[in-house]
């Protein structure tokens, strides 16, 4: 694969599509960064990092496709509204991506899924995904479906400060015993990196993809250890519908990545408790 051929990242400024482009970044790879204004702090930050910011709206169609022209391949990832069950906004949006790609031939499009995608869980922000998916195989555009599980970011602004006893109470609809796969941001990022890097491997595969397992109890104890602060978890509904159908599926089905496998052919992905040793904030 040429290195000198530009990899076109949308969502370069979030968390996922940050990861990534920090990932191709440290790996020589030429990284256009999609942003809407290219004279915004985060534009400016991701130049300084080294990567090229490209002006281009997920809305906009002909921006999208000026700005895969000439680029090797393309990571397309969409913000979702958690609070809007309705997936028509992200499901277009993924189109316009994979249009994007396919117009500009595009040798590799990596589409940042959801663990749980065409599962029929009824949960609005992983049916959208699956419809995107369906879209990409559809198109036939070279690609690679990667399909994260929870983010171990979320715990950040899960987990409230210490009560008055110095005893940290998370209220979450999880079960104390449900077993959650979580995968950190930067591994999302080194697992794309690792699909652009070798593509006779990745190209037509659909990868669930995580770093760890622990019930809920199990996730409190290394808060505990690693923070030194008492945490435990209180199993409550969720406030928001679309978290509270998507925490009832979790506790009744779960994701289903092949931990084993990943480790093999990733070394490396963190667990949670070396995520947390590294990200203590």
């Amino acid at each position: 694969m040429p290195n000198t051929e530009p990899i076109l990242v949308t969502g370069a400024t979030g968390g996922q599509g940050g990861a990534v482009t920090r990932a191709l970044l440290a790996r020589g790879r030429r990284v256009r960064a999609l942003v809407r204004t290219p004279d915004s702090p985060a534009a400016k930050e991701l130049r300084a990092l080294g990567a090229e910011p490209v002006t281009g709206d997920l809305d906009d169609p002909r921006s999208l496709r000026a700005a895969a022209q000439g680029a090797y391949g393309v990571f397309s990832v969409q913000p979702a509204d958690f609070t809007d069950p309705r997936p028509d906004i992200e499901v277009r949006r993924g189109r316009n991506v994979a249009d994007a790609a396919a117009a500009a031939g595009a040798a590799h499009l990596v589409y940042s899924s959801v663990g749980p995608a065409r599962r029929g869980t009824g949960v609005a922000h992983f049916e959208s995904k699956a419809e995107i998916e369906t879209y990409i195989e559809a198109l036939g555009v070279p690609a690679t479906v990667l399909r994260p599980v929870y983010f171990m970011e979320n715990w950040q602004y899960l987990l409230p400060e210490p009560d008055g006893n110095g005893e940290r109470v998370c209220p979450v609809a999880l079960a104390p015993d449900t077993p959650l796969q979580m995968i950190a941001l930067a591994d999302i990022g080194r697992i794309a990196a690792d699909a652009f890097a070798d593509p006779a491997a990745f190209l037509g595969r659909t990868v669930e993809i995580a770093g760890d397992e622990l019930t809920v109890r199990q996730i409190a104890e290394v808060f505990a250890r690693v923070q030194g602060i008492p945490t435990r978890f209180e199993q409550r509904p969720d406030g928001v519908p679309e978290f509270a159908k998507m925490y009832d599926w979790i506790n009744k089905h779960g994701y289903t990545a092949d931990l084993p496998t990943l480790r093999e052919r990733h070394p490396g992905l963190l667990t949670l408790e070396t995520w947390l040793n590294q990200n203590p904030a």
